[in-house]
């Protein structure tokens, strides 16, 4: 416990920075359109497709099992997310579709 409390008191800044884009991001989401979401959801996903490719490059590269490990599991979610994502998007684009 101790150990988290000095790696927060000697990375001030950074968790700062972290908890505000936290409450920014929130902000900034909850006042998006429903017209915009899915072009904005798109975009996620295809930035979400290069943190995937940039998660596998690293765990390849991996030497310890402490670092594959959380490698493996940084793909995996991402993974999830982009397809998450994509299915949200196809659900959104149907209730545009007119119906027969």
């Amino acid at each position: 416990m101790e150990s988290i409390l000095d790696f927060f008191l000697e990375h001030r800044e950074a968790v700062f920075l972290v908890i505000l884009s936290v409450f920014l991001g929130i902000e900034v989401i909850s006042h998006v359109p429903a017209i915009l979401h899915t072009p904005l959801m798109s975009g996620a996903n295809a930035i979400h497709g290069v943190v995937i490719i940039g998660a596998i490059i690293v765990m390849g590269h991996a030497e310890t099992t402490g670092a594959i490990i959380p490698g493996f599991l940084a793909v995996i979610l991402g993974t999830l997310n982009v397809v998450g994502g994509f299915v949200v998007t196809d659900r959104m684009l149907e209730m545009f579709k007119k119906k027969k």
